[in-house]
């Protein structure tokens, strides 16, 4: 049997709930935009909070630790992962938590390699999240594989207490929204962020300035950046945008922008403050 179900968590508990109160056993679970119609029978599910919940307090109760991998195993970006978190609940219901202990265990392995690569990229982010100022409100993007937004959710409230700010994530089209000491996750299809006044491309253009000069020419080394600072991440960080990015929204001219980081110059003499950026050949 194949179950479709609405996208959320609480929808795919459901269809735990739903194969054991009719003794269906599924090969397959599909959110309801990415079901394509095949031979196998199928059935879509609906989403009953109550049912939802006895399904997590149940797994909870057997094992708080598969709880918690069953939480984030759904925010990873593991290929089929319902049917991964489905087969994890069956075989803990059936056999009780020992098999958690081991992890390479083929049901385990790949919940918890998932699990792994989600907390390694919200690890990442704390680090290479750019925010700008905008009107008062802090803003950033990012790009991540994973649904990292309730993972990175407590570290940035905490660091950020006293602000505003957002976080927009493209891959998923959902944004983290904080203030007044409450945060929200909500769905956002569409974002553009707004254009950079006088004061926050100068702050740009200081940090971009900053990076350069710091730089040492003689220890560049790619490979080692390349491994702690991943390319796919450059995308959304102020060091690697190009001019456009630091060209102030009351400014008709474009400020002359760093060059692609193709090396890393060595360092020079800060000029004077102001709308320029030294030169650079990365």
């Amino acid at each position: 049997m194949i179950y479709i179900y609405d996208g959320s968590f609480d929808g795919f508990l459901c269809c735990v709930f739903d194969s054991y109160a009719n003794k269906e056993v599924l090969t397959a679970i599909y959110r309801d935009e990415d079901f394509i119609p095949t031979l196998f029978a199928s059935r879509m599910i609906d989403t009953d909070k109550k049912h939802a919940n006895r399904v997590f307090r149940k797994v909870a109760q057997v094992s708080p630790y598969a709880g918690n991998l069953l939480h984030k195993g759904f925010l990873t970006c593991m290929p089929e992962k319902e049917i991964h978190l489905y087969r994890l609940v069956v075989k803990l219901l059936r056999e009780g938590p020992g098999f958690l202990r081991n992890f390479s265990d083929e049901t385990l392995f790949p919940v918890i390699s998932a699990v792994r690569h989600l907390n390694g990229e919200a690890h990442l982010l704390k680090g290479f999240v750019r925010f700008s100022e905008l009107g008062g409100v802090l803003g950033s993007e990012i790009e991540p594989k994973n649904r990292v937004l309730p993972v990175l959710r407590s570290h940035f409230c905490a660091r950020y207490m006293n602000d505003t700010f957002f976080i927009y994530d493209r891959t998923h089209k959902e944004a983290l929204f904080y203030a007044a000491g409450k945060a929200v996750i909500r769905p956002l299809e569409d974002f553009q962020m707004a254009p950079p006044d006088e004061a926050e491309a100068n702050y740009r253009i200081l940090w971009k300035r900053f990076y350069d000069t710091i730089a040492i020419k003689e220890r560049y080394n790619p490979k080692c950046r390349m491994r702690n600072m991943p390319k796919r991440y450059w995308g959304t960080m102020t060091e690697f945008q190009d001019e456009a990015y630091f060209k102030p929204q009351s400014s008709p001219a474009a400020v002359p922008g760093p060059g692609a980081p193709d090396e890393i110059p060595a360092p020079a003499t800060l000029q004077e403050y102001g709308q320029s950026v030294p030169g650079s050949d990365s």
